[in-house]
């Protein structure tokens, strides 16, 4: 992006998330990418429900590395 010297930065990866699997986007009739995709997050919180899962993951990979 524009005016960032460093493209990899948490904030920037956050914005991705939220453009990807949480904001509606006009042009894909109130459907997010992911939707559009067949990804679906569910619950109210999708920002809880996306960490949730961040999370199982990463202990799954942990447990298969060990």
């Amino acid at each position: 992006m524009r005016g960032l010297k460093v493209n990899e930065t948490p904030i920037l990866i956050g914005y991705q998330l939220f453009h990807n699997y949480i904001r509606p986007h006009g042009s894909l009739d109130g459907k997010t990418p992911a939707d559009m995709c067949g990804i679906t997050v569910e619950g109210k919180n999708k920002w809880l429900t996306l960490i949730q899962n961040a999370a199982q993951k990463k202990d799954f990979v942990n447990l298969k590395t060990e």
